[in-house]
């Protein structure tokens, strides 16, 4: 349930709080791209590449400059670019993908209604895969159920935080989560040095910032999960596949309903007449463009792009999710 509140002392603190990180303005380069975690993961990867092309399809070709944002798993930024951000297209972002349920479920600090936020498109859509570092005591899916996984968690509203809190209550699996990690990148740091034994979080990310990792053996994919599985990880088992009861399968699929949102970029709502198509075929066109695929996959980054209206029509599909099983899975991610 969307929560609305007036100008309460605790809706203040919240804008407050959102007020201190509104980026300093740049008249030079007229744009931002929020992006809604810490350098060095893959929302900054995404963000900074897509801001690099963007520019050429958007009228003046304004340079869009990255502003990392973070906290609360992007709700930060999803807040500022719902409530603050002005609302004349020169100020996009990406958040994380569940963030869109945030406000759904009633989690804590998602100060924004994802169905009018303006979803301008994603770049890829995405696996999230369950991994385990090669010391550690967990190697197979079957394990989790009577050997604990000790994994990092980059913030609530996503999925390094949603999937394994849920997932131990719904299956069994035992999960340890680990808070306080700025983006998936200080958690890979963690895996090496012992701190933590793994991480929920999506193919790309993990292919991307540590390229010799599966090749190597040097982590082991121990489920996936997504809107469907993915055919290229045919000996990784699904998530979906260790539900027994069908009201666990719509549970379940639920929970990870983000995956199919991937990577998205979005604008404020109200946006002037005009500019949510502007922008939407800015983004279409970039992903189009031959030096944006180029340089992503010099980043090993996939390009699978969805449109702004399909990810428009996802949010309300999502939204339309009966509310015994919002409740159940909001309780459960927070």
């Amino acid at each position: 349930m969307l929560k609305r509140h007036g100008l309460s002392t605790i809706a203040v603190t919240a804008l407050a709080s959102a007020t201190a990180f509104v980026p300093t303005p740049s008249f030079a380069a007229g744009s931002q791209m929020i992006i809604g975690f810490g350098p060095g993961g893959g929302y900054d990867l995404w963000g900074r590449t897509v801001a690099r092309h963007i520019e050429k399809y958007v009228p003046g070709n304004p340079n869009f400059v990255p502003q990392n944002m973070p906290g609360a798993g992007s709700y930060q930024a999803a807040n500022y670019i719902y409530s603050i951000a002005p609302k004349d297209g020169t100020v996009i972002g990406i958040i994380a993908r569940d963030a869109a349920l945030g406000p759904l479920t009633g989690a804590q600090g998602a100060r924004f209604d994802a169905t009018k936020i303006n979803w301008i498109g994603t770049p890829t859509t995405e696996t999230n895969v369950c991994i385990a570092y090669k010391t550690a005591q967990v190697k197979t899916a079957q394990d989790l159920f009577n050997k604990e996984l000790i994994v990092g968690d980059t913030g609530v509203g996503t999925g390094t935080h949603s999937y394994p809190k849920a997932l131990a209550a719904l299956l069994g699996m035992k999960f340890k989560i680990i808070a306080g990690f700025p983006s998936s990148s200080d958690v890979f740091l963690a895996m090496e040095r012992g701190e933590v034994d793994g991480i929920c979080e999506s193919l790309d990310s993990v292919s991307g910032k540590r390229p010799t990792w599966l090749p190597e053996k040097q982590v082991t994919l121990l489920f996936q999960g997504g809107a469907e599985a993915n055919p290229d990880l045919k000996d990784v088992p699904f998530v979906l596949n260790f539900a027994k009861t069908p009201e666990l399968k719509e549970a379940i699929s639920f929970l990870y309903a983000g995956q199919g949102i991937g990577r998205p970029f979005v604008a404020p709502p109200d946006l002037q007449p005009g500019k949510l198509k502007m922008l939407r075929d800015a983004f279409d066109k970039t992903m189009k463009d031959p030096d944006f695929i180029a340089d992503a996959k010099k980043q090993k980054l996939e390009v699978e792009p969805e449109d702004g209206v399909h990810l428009e029509a996802l949010i309300k599909k999502i939204y339309a999710t009966p509310k015994p099983i919002v409740d159940q899975i909001g309780a459960l991610i927070q």
